[in-house]
């Protein structure tokens, strides 16, 4: 019996529990997002995990778990885990964590600014720590573009992120000063994420007309995201 102990204690702990998909949540928290916005995008969020539809994706019994990890980000060095990996293997994890969401304070992030392409850095950082999982996916919550930092798109081509899915939600009504598509104001934030953020095999952008509306746009994203890839989607 000792000697199995020795033996156990020289090879380490076992391989991180198997999962069908690892999450990262990434709420974006500069200067554009007031503290009541970060109030709705925090409680919107623990909503969602804890909506009907979603709930049941989660705790579905035929399927390995899901394993989720809760970051808020601003500028290039301001992001703050909310979160670390969870398995929601139960119910009571899923309630932990929605909990913990919904009442993570809003930190004040110094510089304000928005840096997508280190908030997509820190999420490859979380990833590499993730437990062993089917697929890797980052949720990606803003309501700006770009302005600080490592360009998004820079970071999306490179070999991190090579088996990343990356999906995101962009919530409307600001100004997205430094994008012009054609479109409405409240597609132009979505166009810009299409075109320089998101990436992989049946990514996506869903759109929050405004914070307001944030729950229901993070609940359909969650849906989406839980169902899988379809047939249609492979390249």
């Amino acid at each position: 019996m000792m000697a199995a102990v020795v033996v156990a204690a020289l090879i380490g702990p076992g391989p991180a529990q198997a999962c069908r998909l690892a999450l990262v949540l990434a709420m974006d928290v500069s200067a554009s997002v007031d503290d009541a916005e970060y109030a709705l995008q925090a409680q919107g969020t623990a909503a969602a995990l804890r909506a009907p539809s979603v709930r049941a994706a989660l705790l579905d019994p035929s399927q390995p778990p899901v394993a989720i990890a809760v970051f808020v980000w601003s500028g290039p060095a301001d992001q703050d885990l909310v979160a670390d990996w969870t398995v929601i293997d139960s119910a009571t994890a899923l309630d932990t964590l929605a909990q913990g969401v919904a009442a993570h304070p809003r930190n004040a992030l110094a510089s304000g600014r928005t840096a997508t392409g280190d908030a997509l850095l820190r999420a490859a950082g979380l990833l590499s720590q993730a437990p062993v999982c089917d697929r890797q996916v980052v949720d990606l919550a803003t309501d700006g573009t770009f302005n600080a930092g490592t360009p998004p798109e820079a970071v999306r081509s490179s070999a991190a992120f090579r088996d990343i899915t990356i999906n995101g939600l962009a919530v409307s009504g600001g100004q997205v000063p430094d994008w012009r598509d054609g479109g409405t104001q409240e597609t132009a934030l979505a166009a810009y994420l299409t075109r320089l953020v998101i990436r992989g095999p049946g990514a996506f952008v869903e759109i929050a007309k405004d914070y307001g509306d944030f729950e229901r746009a993070m609940t359909r994203k969650l849906e989406r995201e839980l169902a899988g890839m379809v047939l249609g989607q492979l390249p």
